[in-house]
């Protein structure tokens, strides 16, 4: 599995890249793994007010429906509209194409609370032990 180390990570298998005012967040190489072939996604709506920790989104596979849900509190400033026409771009390109939304953090200390490469794939290396 991929884990970039530029990345930040949640419990819930969020990533976010950080810029200068803004964060993209996605779903990890070990989710869309995991979740299985993606069919359909429902974004947020963009001036959407999101708190850290809450549901943002939804993604159905083949498998369920999965919340994802937002790694820090903010205004989502964009979306990716191609995951509506082409959803499966989540396990194909899940830390580039499959991108889910851009928003911009109101709370810039809450990425402290996430968590970096090496703690993410001890997280899963526990899942895994069950």
């Amino acid at each position: 599995m991929n884990f970039p180390s530029d990345l930040k990570y949640t419990k819930s298998h969020e990533w976010v890249r950080k810029s200068e005012g803004s964060a993209v967040v996605g779903i990890t190489d070990y989710a869309q793994h995991e979740i299985s072939d993606v069919v359909y996604i429902e974004l947020p709506k963009v001036g959407q007010k999101v708190e850290q920790g809450k549901a943002v989104s939804v993604v159905e596979s083949v498998k369920a429906a999965f919340d994802i849900y937002a790694p820090v509190s903010g205004v989502i400033k964009k979306i990716n509209t191609l995951l509506e026409s082409d959803p499966a771009l989540i396990n194909k390109d899940p830390y580039g194409k499959g991108w889910f939304f851009e928003l911009t953090p109101d709370r810039p200390e809450q990425f402290e609370s996430l968590l970096a490469r090496d703690q993410y794939e001890h997280l899963i290396k526990q899942e895994a032990k069950g």
